[in-house]
């Protein structure tokens, strides 16, 4: 088995192609060891030393390192891990969280916000090793919620600013605003 990385534009973070599906669909963030408790996968990565996130794509998988700690010193465990766990044969879900949370049914400026979001957003989001979250609309504000290699990325303010926001407000005059949330 042989995985790829690639560098994200968050330089504690970096994404893993196993060159096989992770997720059938949607995403799945662990933001801490804690929550790793419904994949395999996840609680393999976390076993690493310095391991501070894991976030799933469809293909690929993304890890957060401890500012303390260099790349180099755990690369090489975190693809041990992922090609450890593929060659276990298990799942990367168990459980209920298995089954991927759907969107929730939208009318109004919201139907026209999660669209864009969905086909415009995430997918250029993905290829940087994250994901982006719909959390609502109220008064002209658009919250938005960043995982993965976007959480915490140091140019996560500009994407959302000039990228996100710009996009929203051309298509959809209602949007005054994005902001981010916390999980």
């Amino acid at each position: 088995m042989f995985i790829q990385t690639e560098s994200t534009p968050n330089p504690a973070t970096l994404k893993f192609l196993p060159g096989q599906t992770v997720l059938e669909t949607g995403t799945a963030d662990f933001p801490t060891s804690e929550a790793a408790g419904t994949s395999p996968l996840a609680g393999r990565i976390f076993g690493v030393s310095g391991v501070k996130a894991v976030f799933f794509g469809t293909d690929f998988v993304t890890v957060t390192k401890d500012d303390a700690v260099e790349w180099d010193h755990i690369k090489p465990a975190v693809l041990g891990a992922v090609m450890e766990h593929y060659q276990s044969g298990d799942a990367v879900m168990t459980g209920e969280a298995s089954a991927p949370a759907g969107h929730a049914a939208h009318d109004g400026p919201d139907a026209g916000i999660v669209g864009l979001i969905d086909t415009r957003v995430r997918p250029a989001v993905a290829q940087d090793g994250g994901d982006i979250t719909f959390h609502g609309f109220d008064r002209g504000i658009v919250y938005l919620h960043m995982q993965g290699a976007c959480a915490g990325c140091p140019s996560s303010t500009l994407t959302l600013k000039m990228g996100i926001e710009n996009l929203l407000r051309h298509y959809i005059p209602e949007v005054l605003e994005v902001r981010p949330v916390a999980a």
